[in-house]
């Protein structure tokens, strides 16, 4: 991206961090693809998916240690999780970008670019599923979120923490996430929509999702796992006719059935919602659209949203 004389970013037809792989020659021997020329917003699941079978075939072709993309912010998050959830390649699969363009002050791709290069090649990194670097840190692809919308230390894991960090010597990676088996799909058929819960909401919104003819649906709740009461008697209904999974809408923690109220957590549990592992909404709408697409039963996706 770059900006033009209005000083609105556009896309650049030459990637600009192209322009800093020859100072990376002494990290590694480094092989361009070039995938596609998007802004973030336009990426789809299926744009996803099509850079997931993209990356597989380059490994089955090439003996590479490391895989690093460079990709917008905005989704990021998603892509790399959906990788995560596609590709089981033991190579650390890194993912990067710039929140600041190439020609302005203070940008940050190329710094990005050059220490995800180097937790490419890093032994600590192997074996850890696809990783996210960014202004020096290392997140995993479930925990990681954009957290503020111009800051170059945007990217966060809220949850657990990042994995690691790279100072101007080490890579270093102090935890291990805990990896769960990859499903790469030939296509995505099902369409999972996602409603944030707010005080007083109609259950009308709710009762739509099936009528759209949509195949199932993930709920931003309250607190640790809680919706108004007018809800209720809609999430029976739509339980009846595809999986319902929720996350908090809470920038921090789980959802748990705790309260025994009407609307709470407990009676979510009972009406057969899938209670997810700390999730965001946008990445859990991705794994529950790929468990659907492999067919998975209730009990394997109460399994498949317990534990990460």
């Amino acid at each position: 991206m770059a900006q033009n004389h209005s000083g609105h970013v556009l896309p650049n037809e030459i990637n600009p961090l192209d322009a800093s792989l020859p100072k990376a020659t002494d990290i590694a021997d480094i092989t361009t693809r070039h995938f596609s020329n998007l802004p973030s917003p336009h990426i789809t699941p299926e744009i996803m998916l099509r850079l997931a079978h993209f990356i597989d075939k380059e490994l089955e072709d090439g003996a590479y240690d490391g895989v690093v993309i460079t990709h917008g912010t905005d989704t990021l998050e998603e892509t790399a999780y959906f990788l995560q959830l596609t590709i089981g390649a033991p190579i650390p699969i890194v993912l990067t970008g710039a929140m600041r363009s190439s020609n302005e002050v203070g940008s940050d791709g190329e710094f990005n670019l050059i220490t995800a290069l180097r937790v490419a090649v890093s032994k600590a990194a192997q074996d850890k599923g696809v990783l996210v670097v960014f202004n020096g840190e290392i997140h995993s692809a479930f925990n990681v979120t954009k957290t503020h919308t111009s800051s170059v230390d945007t990217f966060k894991s809220v949850h657990f923490g990042n994995l690691g960090m790279v100072t101007k010597d080490h890579v270093y990676l102090f935890n291990t996430p805990l990896l769960k088996p990859t499903h790469m799909v030939t296509q995505l058929s099902k369409r999972v929509a996602v409603l944030k819960v707010y005080a007083g909401m109609e259950p009308d919104l709710l009762l739509a999702v099936s009528e759209l003819g949509y195949d199932g649906l993930v709920l931003e709740v309250l607190g640790q796992g809680n919706v108004p009461p007018s809800l209720v008697d809609a999430i029976q209904t739509l339980t009846q006719q595809m999986p319902i999974v929720i996350v908090s809408r809470c920038f921090n923690g789980i959802v748990q059935d705790v309260y025994g109220y009407t609307g709470g957590g407990q009676q979510l549990k009972e009406l057969g919602v899938i209670f997810s592992n700390g999730l965001n909404s946008q990445k859990a709408r991705l794994k529950l659209m790929i468990e659907l697409e492999i067919s998975a039963t209730h009990p394997a996706l109460e399994e498949s949203f317990r534990v990460e």
